[in-house]
């Protein structure tokens, strides 16, 4: 059994808050919906396999297959990503590509973050 000491009321003081800093009503609404938008399994695997192909982009068309579902189906959660601004859409000739916004990632990850 291992007795873990017990830190006087001052060191919790002394200790970094849980995220980067308190948020006001705005950015917490901003970071709720871009957590939200990630609370899908198929959207985080959407996600990660944009972040792992060349360029760090992906045609609509090769993502149907590895999710398993339907071109509608993952344009609705694509389009879901987009609005959170995580990822980018453009359009070429009949089809869409969706790259990693830069930098988002990043963000979300530093948005709850401890401070230095």
């Amino acid at each position: 059994m291992t007795v873990l000491p017990v830190l006087p009321s001052a060191a919790a003081a002394c200790c970094s808050p849980v995220t980067a800093g308190v948020l006001d009503d705005d950015q917490a609404e901003a970071l709720a919906r871009t957590f939200k938008a990630l609370g899908d399994p198929n959207r985080v695997k959407l996600l990660s396999i944009i972040a792992a192909s060349e360029g760090r982009e992906a045609c609509v068309c090769d993502l149907t297959e590895p999710v398993g579902l339907s071109q509608p189906t993952v344009s609705h959660h694509m389009k879901l990503l987009v609005e959170a601004g995580l990822v980018a859409r453009e359009q070429r000739g009949r089809w869409a590509y969706f790259s990693i916004v830069p930098g988002a990632l990043d963000s979300l990850a530093g948005a709850l973050a401890p401070r230095p």
